[in-house]
């Protein structure tokens, strides 16, 4: 089971009329042929039987699967793109209103990068990151805050839903962005994606294929990407955790790292989730005791999901941890629990409030060519030790820590320098900006 990134839905982006999308496309795309038509056909029937058999809802918050189905089925013969098909798809899922439960549709052939990176600060939308050599390099600025992409007001709430419809549904050559600078200038930009011409069928045998070899150097990459970063001053280790993904050995070479210390910090901002596993072992690091995590309500039954202890080797000193609103699943859970269970300080932004566990359906349509495609369908809802699911909440830190858009432009980090003073260290927001630097993954 997994604990992880979520891709939550919205309505209102889901059922935008066609003319509206076409807008804002420099061309719309392809009409859709009936072959392609009866693939969607099929993969929305296979969202419909997984869910039914596997949904830990058996009554589905009320929604009547077997009804809805039909409404969609018909609604699917209306779709002129490949884009309305996944619509439909993602917006059947959607009448669940579960982040866990969504559509993953077919890597397309051809890879398109924005070459920017933007989250919420608070209830506002900043540029957080752009990657060198695009388009957005030479017209946007880390630090600027967005008002609107393609012309839809930046809302917490329907941030990731956005950040999905515009993204994975529905990836546009270009988006138009309604900008706010740190210094109080407003103008409108259109960005121009970065389009990679892919091949329309992979070979993925271990034939010494270079398609086969270029899926291993992808892996490779995620690795480094994933990996764990830290930093130490004196009696204190700053710990950057990327994800819940990290397998007990290298969590164990952390840990002997943590235990010559006396304060750890721990950084889950931006970490989406990961295994459960992996959350359970980490909780069991800085606990002497066994810990109830939370109730794990299932379609058969309800269960206490429980971390066991490390015993003597548990990390016993200070720990403050931090999250913002890309803090997500396991990472929100680690967060809460050590809130509930006063062991530690929780200090940043609310996090995402996407925090549910689900399982990964892998699917695929053809034979000897194959489509793959999959879904996300919950298998629990976790109620946590007051009673309360972290569900469309979020955990509220201790003590809210913000930086603003001078701090993003100027590169500085005063929630990882306050963090810190709190360990007892001073380090200059600068000098924090720069310990653990953002890294893009390979074209």
């Amino acid at each position: 089971m997994h604990l992880r990134p979520i891709l939550p839905l919205a309505l209102c982006f889901l059922l935008i009329p066609p003319a509206a999308l076409q807008a804002q496309q420099t061309k719309p795309a392809h009409t859709i042929d009936s072959n392609e038509l009866g693939r969607a056909h099929a993969i929305l029937r296979q969202a419909y039987t997984e869910v039914k058999k596997n949904y830990y809802d058996p009554a589905y918050h009320g929604v009547d699967l077997d009804a809805s189905f039909k409404q969609f089925d018909t609604r699917m013969d209306a779709s002129q793109s490949i884009n309305d098909t996944f619509r439909v798809i993602a917006t059947y899922l959607l009448q669940l209103h579960d982040s866990h439960t969504f559509f993953q549709p077919p890597v397309r052939t051809n890879h398109s990068t924005l070459g920017y990176e933007m989250e919420m600060v608070g209830d506002k939308c900043f540029i957080t990151h752009i990657r060198p050599g695009t388009d957005a390099a030479t017209k946007l600025h880390v630090g600027d805050q967005v008002l609107a992409l393609n012309r839809f007001t930046m809302k917490r709430a329907d941030f990731i839903n956005m950040r999905y419809f515009f993204q994975t549904l529905s990836p546009a050559p270009y988006e138009t962005l309604d900008l706010l600078s740190p210094t109080g200038e407003r103008r409108q930009v259109t960005i121009q994606a970065l389009i990679q011409r892919g091949a329309k069928i992979i070979d993925v045998s271990e034939d010494g294929s270079a398609d086969f070899w270029q899926l291993v150097r992808a892996d490779e990459e995620m690795d480094h990407l994933n990996r764990q970063r830290y930093y130490e001053n004196g009696n204190v280790l700053l710990w950057k955790m990327p994800s819940f993904d990290i397998d007990t050995t290298d969590m164990d070479k952390m840990f002997s790292k943590v235990r010559k210390h006396q304060i750890l910090v721990l950084d889950l901002r931006d970490n989406l989730g990961g295994s459960e596993d992996s959350l359970k072992y980490m909780l069991g690091q800085v606990f002497d005791h066994d810990v109830k995590l939370a109730d794990r309500v299932s379609r058969k039954d309800t269960k206490p999901l429980m971390a066991k202890t490390a015993g003597h080797s548990a990390f016993g000193g200070k720990l403050i941890v931090l999250v913002n609103s890309q803090s997500a699943s396991a990472a929100e859970l680690f967060a809460r629990v050590i809130q509930l269970e006063k062991r530690g300080q929780v200090i940043g932004d609310q996090s995402a409030g996407a925090v549910m566990e689900a399982r990964d359906f892998d699917e695929f349509l053809g034979t000897d060519s194959k489509i793959f495609y999959g879904f996300s369908i919950t298998s629990a809802n976790l109620i946590m030790t007051d009673g309360k699911s972290l569900e469309n909440t979020g955990v509220t830190p201790d003590e809210q820590v913000l930086p603003t858009a001078q701090d993003m432009a100027d590169s500085k980090d005063p929630v990882l320098t306050h963090a810190l003073q709190v360990a007892g260290v001073t380090l200059d927001p600068s000098a924090a900006g720069k310990l653990f630097p953002y890294e893009w993954p390979s074209l």
